[in-house]
């Protein structure tokens, strides 16, 4: 039997848990990007046993694929999350960072190479630890009140189309009739129990229109991404309840 590989360079990080894991363990792959101006500042914070952080794989501007924690050690990248039933997600979880200046430096598109370094390492992750497709996340899923990343110009719909997440097969024209359309508030909590049973925490800690807005906005970079303004609509009700039944 061949054993599954793919080509990455060498840059450990001092920032993981000491005790391996089993492979069964592993069944989130979460993707970041690094929010950072220079990436090589980011590379430094991921190394440096100071910033407490890291991942298991950094993809580059370029495309190169760096492997900071190796995959049976528990990286320190997802903070406090939750998604489904599972809570504290780096001890079940691989994080990869990808370079990008994000929301907060001129945030800018993924390039081609980092997409399709991405696409070759998610496969290739997906077909080792046989991961789920509903359980390849952004931080922001997991973390919606605290994380943006990798946020809305991350391509998930393209991913979706090679086997990658998930995502809906909702025609277009009938979206953009439902977008900003009002809804009543039975519909708004169908909406906020559909986001749970998708997987989106439950148990964020503040007050209800503002967890309403923020878990809104989390749904809105992942499934609609050219318009996060943090209103239910008409047309995020319709995704939401496509997702539940895929």
């Amino acid at each position: 039997m061949r054993k599954l590989s793919i080509n990455t360079t060498l840059n450990y990080s001092p920032n993981f848990d000491k005790n391996k894991r089993k492979p069964k363990e592993i069944k989130f792959l979460i993707l970041h990007y690094t929010g950072m101006k220079k990436e090589k500042d980011a590379i430094k914070k991921l190394t440096n046993e100071k910033s407490k952080v890291s991942c298991h794989y950094f993809i580059k501007n370029n495309g190169e694929i760096l492997t900071l924690v190796p995959d049976l050690y528990t990286a320190w990248h997802a903070g406090i999350s939750s998604w489904k039933n599972f809570k504290f997600l780096n001890k079940n979880s691989i994080g990869i960072e990808i370079s990008n200046p994000g929301h907060e430096n001129f945030y800018k598109k993924f390039s081609k190479k980092q997409i399709n370094s991405i696409l070759s390492l998610i496969l290739f992750l997906i077909k080792k630890y046989k991961i789920k497709k509903d359980f390849i996340l952004g931080h922001s899923d997991i973390a919606p009140e605290r994380k943006k990343d990798p946020g809305e110009k991350f391509p998930w719909k393209y991913l979706f189309k090679k086997k990658i997440g998930i995502w809906h097969n909702l025609d277009e024209r009938k979206l953009i009739k439902n977008r900003n359309k009002k809804i009543n508030n039975l519909q708004k909590n169908i909406f906020i129990q559909n986001l749970h049973k998708i997987g989106y925490p439950s148990d964020l800690r503040i007050k209800k229109y503002k967890y309403s807005k923020i878990l809104t906005k989390a749904f809105q970079r992942r499934f609609r991404q050219d318009l996060i303004n943090g209103v239910i609509d008409q047309e995020c009700l319709l995704i939401s309840e496509k997702l539940i039944n895929i």
